[in-house]
């Protein structure tokens, strides 16, 4: 199993919502991270599914600011 195909695997939900955008940020944006953006984006998947809808529906924001900065490209790929 490829480092890609683990964090496919990773962005499966229990949520269609979370399944959804973290997929299209899998395709669209995942790629221009840096190795450390790729590291962060790994730790966001280990977080419940509740806490990545707040953060993604923009109602909280994370206190890690490496977490935050992977959350705002995320809602900025889904919202273009």
């Amino acid at each position: 199993m490829t480092e890609a195909d683990r964090l496919r695997w990773k962005c499966r939900r229990g949520m269609l919502e979370l399944d959804l955008l973290l997929n299209d940020f899998m395709q669209r944006g995942y790629a221009q991270l840096d190795v450390d953006g790729q590291d962060c984006f790994d730790r966001l998947l280990d977080y419940p599914d509740a806490v990545l809808l707040e953060w993604f529906m923009g109602r909280i924001r994370p206190t890690d600011k490496d977490v935050d900065q992977i959350v705002q490209r995320i809602r900025s790929t889904a919202s273009s």
